[in-house]
């Protein structure tokens, strides 16, 4: 607190006011607290005489370092009346005030003739919510969301005023005549009467139960409530007097506990944005309401249960089904799921007669789907779908699964999830998220896709990502026919290209990376086939909490993440669209001319070709252009030949010239023109030259110097003409 003086003021009872009126006295915060003292602060010099047999200390004064202190002591040395400090003027004093306040309406105090401040500024009643306590005129520190206060209040408000809700945001700290101690909003004569307007008396309140506890963002409060209970044209149930308020209550009968909307949006998006637990999130309000180790009254299993249902409200509130005549029983699968806005859809960004677009144009109605599976997001034998069944499983991202499947791994009822996306834009699919419950077997990932295209049209051409895609399609049009009749079909596979992702792709075989490589399809763009992985960087931080939630309480915490992922993905539709256009123009203009020059360069053989490229494109069973023709032996099995060799020589009792074998040393030669290529490569890659960049080049560098010299021992040995030539 500061030094400098603050106006209180307390409100003087006016003559026709009765009881409740209230007298104005204007005091500085230094009759509260005592001055501080202003002596001047002096230092000594020891300074010898002048026939140097003595010392005389002579005293220095030092001005005070803080500004504050020295304006103190340039101040004039006069003295209230009541003899208090002098008082300093605040530069700016309407930010750097307390307001106090009387409700006292029993007997005028009397006004002390302390010196007032011009331009008094009050925090009215209306802005801050109305409180009362006790009715001896306790001074109260009150901070709330427009400002901090000190008033003295009197006797608790009437029952039928009514209070603002935004009064919970009221932190009190009653004057206990040496300093302030914090008092909850019960001591102060907090009480609530809902159903009328503010200021609106009640002639008939209903006081609630006694100890009614409100989670609010700011802690957990025991409040004094009335419920309306007159005949006004706002009379409703309790439940429905609360949700006016904005409190969402525990039950519907004679509740006892509520939440309020501001902390279930503030823990709403903490745990979509942060990943905070609902366990953290209440045990903040806990430490917010003591931070002493007193516990506030528990209600953490009532804001699990409350907070659910807000997040299952909110998501058939952002769908629209309060409006929709068939109500919310009435929703579709998939229907409250976020779906990306630019992906082909014939009924809402394709344009008349699309299906007999030319064979150059059809690859703007491709639509690209990317598979994967997660082993993070497992769930333990925790309760059943009995026990704990979802809100609204099924309604957005996650699929029902209706078959049966009970050969668990042990201790786990769910080992992962299987996901299908849009590989162009990462929107999760309608129903595009399963349970696993054996590792990432088929008949999972087949009902999965299955939810998928039952949302899709089924003329539109779809190019399927998945990093088994080698082993997956095979037979997957007979085991689609045997899925449940919801999502069982028959696969046009004309319309299907399957491909592997661009950097999975490397783990897989010659042929796999000939035949599904996405680098290879007509019309897939710059498209990697990657963007499934990110979704489950931003989902693998819930994996801790919902391992051990029920399956209906993991179902809807998963869709919620799932749209607000989709959310986010939509709002930055428009600036990732925009960056991806400017890369692709620009890139494209190189492209084409380097493809110009190497025509014409090939001018001869380009008709050629291009005959073979476009009978393989119209009939993959013609002869593949881009496959490679390999003869001879590999490396590897060239090395295994010179091994087998040499143990042979070993055999029969030959010398070996060095511990390194001739083969060895052929190997170290091909390794170290690999690294002498790889260092230029990096070297231009990294030219920014940061410092972890200049280690990394460095340490790479160093290793080609050591495996340079290595080989020219080796050299001394096996060739030594070549170290002469190299000299």
């Amino acid at each position: 607190m500061s030094s400098q003086s603050y106006r209180a003021r307390m409100r003087r009872p006016a003559q026709s006011s009765g009881s409740n009126a209230s007298s104005t006295l204007v005091f500085g915060v230094a009759d509260l607290i005592s001055p501080p003292e202003s002596a001047p602060i002096s230092s000594f010099v020891d300074r010898a005489s002048s026939d140097g047999r003595s010392i005389q200390r002579e005293s220095v004064p030092v001005n005070p370092p803080s500004p504050l202190k020295r304006a103190r002591l340039a101040a004039p040395s006069s003295t209230s009346a009541s003899g208090s400090a002098p008082v300093v003027q605040p530069h700016n004093e309407d930010e750097n005030r307390y307001d106090m306040t009387s409700l006292d309406g029993e007997d005028e105090p009397p006004v002390l003739p302390l010196p007032r401040l011009p331009n008094p500024k009050r925090l009215e009643p209306s802005d801050k919510g109305t409180v009362g306590c006790a009715s001896d005129g306790t001074f109260i520190w009150c901070s709330c969301c427009v400002g901090t206060a000190v008033e003295t209040l009197a006797p608790p408000i009437a029952r039928g005023v009514a209070v603002q809700i935004v009064a919970l945001n009221f932190a009190a700290k009653i004057w206990n005549g040496i300093f302030f101690v914090k008092a909850s909003l019960r001591q102060i004569g907090f009480r609530v009467q809902l159903g009328h307007p503010p200021r609106e008396c009640c002639s008939r309140p209903q006081p609630a139960h006694k100890d009614f506890v409100v989670v609010h963002h700011n802690g957990i409060h025991v409040v004094d409530l009335d419920f309306c209970g007159c005949d006004s044209a706002t009379r409703a149930e309790e439940y429905i007097q609360l949700l006016r308020a904005g409190w969402y209550p525990s039950t519907d009968e004679r509740p006892q506990t509520a939440v309020t909307f501001a902390a279930l949006d503030t823990y709403h998006l903490l745990t979509l944005q942060a990943k905070m637990t609902a366990y953290d999130y209440y045990t903040v309000l806990e430490r917010l309401t003591d931070n002493t180790g007193i516990k506030p009254p528990d209600r953490y299993q009532i804001f699990l249960r409350v907070a659910r249902q807000y997040f299952h409200l909110l998501l058939l509130k952002r769908a629209g089904r309060g409006h929709d005549p068939s109500g919310v029983w009435g929703t579709a699968p998939g229907e409250l799921a976020v779906v990306c806005p630019v992906c082909p859809d014939p009924k809402v960004n394709l344009p008349e007669g699309w299906e007999q677009a030319a064979p150059e144009d059809q690859f703007l109605y491709i639509m690209f789907i990317a598979l994967d599976a997660c082993f993070r997001l497992k769930r333990r034998m925790i309760s059943s779908e009995i026990k704990d069944p979802g809100l609204g499983t099924g309604w957005a991202g996650l699929a029902a699964l209706d078959y049966a499947n009970t050969k668990f791994s042990r201790g786990y009822s769910t080992t992962g999830v299987g996901m299908g996306v849009c590989a162009r834009h990462e929107f999760v699919q309608r129903n595009g998220v399963g349970d696993l419950q054996k590792g990432e077997r088929f008949a999972n990932m087949d009902y999965i896709f299955g939810s998928i295209l039952r949302h899709l049209n089924a003329r539109l051409r779809k190019i399927v990502s998945y990093d088994i895609v080698c082993q997956w399609f095979k037979f997957l049009l007979e085991r689609m026919k045997n899925l449940p009749p919801l999502v069982r079909m028959t696969l046009i596979l004309e319309l299907f290209r399957f491909v592997i992702p661009k950097m999975h792709i490397h783990a897989h075989t010659l042929d796999c990376q000939v035949k599904f490589s996405l680098n290879l399809v007509p019309g897939s763009g710059q498209t990697d086939g990657e963007g499934i992985e990110r979704p489950w960087a931003n989902i693998g931080a819930i994996a801790s909490s919902t391992r051990v939630s029920g399956p209906g309480a993991r179902h809807d915490a998963l869709d919620a993440h799932w749209s607000f992922w989709n959310w986010l993905k939509t709002i930055g539709l428009p600036s990732i669209l925009r960056r991806r256009l400017d890369a692709a123009r620009k890139e494209a203009a190189q492209q084409c001319e380097a493809f110009e020059a190497f025509t014409l360069q090939q001018v001869d053989r380009v008709p050629v070709w291009k005959k073979i490229v476009e009978d393989f494109e119209r009939d993959p069973s013609q002869k593949n252009p881009y496959g490679m023709k390999i003869s001879g032996l590999t490396e590897m099995e060239v090395r295994l030949q010179f091994a087998k060799e040499e143990e042979e020589e070993a055999k029969q009792g030959g010398i070996a010239l060095h511990e390194v074998s001739p083969s060895g040393f052929v190997a170290a030669g091909l390794e170290l023109e690999e690294q002498q290529r790889r260092v230029p490569v990096q070297a231009e890659l990294k030219k920014a030259g940061t410092t972890a960049q200049q280690i990394n080049m460095k340490a790479m560098r160093a290793k080609l110097n050591r495996s340079i010299n290595r080989l020219r021992t080796l050299q001394a040995t096996y060739t030594p003409a070549a170290i002469q030539a190299a000299q």
